[in-house]
């Protein structure tokens, strides 16, 4: 007996491809989709991405071979609109955005998932390296980190409400590693198994961000003040959104050591540069919250011991919980400062008791300002 029906986003990599391979194992009927979400600047060839029109073949091939239904949705124009222009709004604002969080949120577990109910599924299924869990003590569907934790990517997952989690599967966050991922896709006979993964911003050409942004809007190449932690001037910028918290190239030369982005003043079109001490902040305020293992933050609660990782790639580190000043925000102060805390970057927290400490997401927002005190 069936176990229900899922649709399995397929990007054409050997994530997604072994997903679908499991849940046909486990008695699901799966459907593989993969999104026509490629741009004019997508990579194509044999390992392009998961724009390319490479990736829909290899996804292609990957779904007849385990035997499953494949379609393709053209996503092209809603993906624009919710991720590269929200892409664009930040950096010319002088924040750095994280695309795959805003795909994740507007694409995947809203619009897909959308179109997977209409088609009558159950479920969702991705290759996300995270997993998903209902407690029945406090009747809510929880987010973890992966088992392995090289491969995590739960940070990029936080913006799931429980609606989306109680409809969502991601078998490969309990795999011991990516090796065990290749694995099995060599045993199923998978020309991906040894598909190299994707690294960077799908819709940004090799040339880098800044040639980008500057054909998307070239309003954005409006060059300012360059100043010092002191209001000293040191020279001209070309512009905010060619700038991040934590830079260091195209930056002048300084007598007392390399000097590094430190803030950006978008009311002011200036970029303050100071030496790597000034890159420290012992907090920082965030809006936009999304709670998951909680129903939220009261305004009146003592603070609660968390960990919290303000970048995809870097590690959570122990600090306290609080309720923001203003509505919808957060505080996050850390018990040690952290260094490049970035605007527009999340803020994803994790707790949990036990062997779960530093396991479960219970929440996250975008960061809008660090706290220096």
């Amino acid at each position: 007996m069936s176990k229900g029906t899922v649709v399995a986003a397929m990007s054409g990599g050997v994530d997604s491809a072994v997903t679908a391979a499991l849940l046909v194992q486990e008695g699901y009927e799966v459907i593989g989709i993969t999104l026509q979400i490629w741009q004019e600047h997508a990579e194509q060839g044999k390992y392009g991405g998961c724009c390319s029109l490479g990736a829909v073949e290899d996804a292609r091939r990957a779904s007849h071979k385990i035997g499953i239904p494949h379609y393709v949705l053209n996503f092209r124009d809603y993906f624009s609109d919710k991720v590269i222009d929200h892409f664009v709004k930040e950096y010319s604002r002088g924040r750095t955005p994280n695309p795959c969080v805003e795909c994740n949120r507007s694409v995947k577990f809203d619009e897909l998932l959308r179109h997977a109910e209409n088609l009558g599924a159950d479920y969702l299924a991705t290759g996300h390296y995270a997993r998903i869990r209902y407690n029945e003590a406090t009747g809510r569907h929880e987010l973890l980190r992966a088992l392995d934790d090289a491969k995590d990517q739960s940070y990029a997952l936080y913006t799931l409400t429980q609606e989306q989690l109680s409809h969502t599967l991601m078998p490969l966050g309990h795999l011991s590693s990516k090796r065990e991922t290749r694995r099995i896709a060599n045993e199923l006979g998978l020309s991906i198994a040894n598909k190299p993964d994707s690294q960077e911003i799908c819709f940004v050409p090799k040339e880098g961000y800044i040639p980008f942004l500057k054909e998307k809007a070239p309003h954005v190449a409006c060059p300012g003040d360059l100043v010092d932690t002191s209001g000293k001037t040191l020279g001209r910028h070309e512009g905010i959104a060619f700038y991040t918290i934590g830079q260091r190239k195209r930056l002048p030369a300084s007598a007392t050591g390399a000097l590094y982005v430190v803030s950006i003043d978008p009311d002011s079109n200036t970029v303050v540069v100071g030496n790597d001490s000034d890159l420290f902040a012992k907090g920082l305020v965030a809006d936009n919250c999304n709670w998951i293992s909680i129903p939220g933050i009261e305004r009146s609660a003592p603070p609660l011991a968390v960990q919290g990782k303000i970048r995809y790639n870097g590690t959570a580190a122990p600090g306290w919980l609080s309720a923001g000043e203003e509505s919808d925000t957060i505080e996050l102060r850390f018990d040690t400062a952290q260094r490049a805390v970035t605007p527009g970057q999340s803020a994803v927290i994790y707790g949990g008791e036990g062997e779960e400490h530093g396991q479960v997401v219970i929440g996250g927002a975008t960061i809008q300002r660090e706290i220096r005190d």
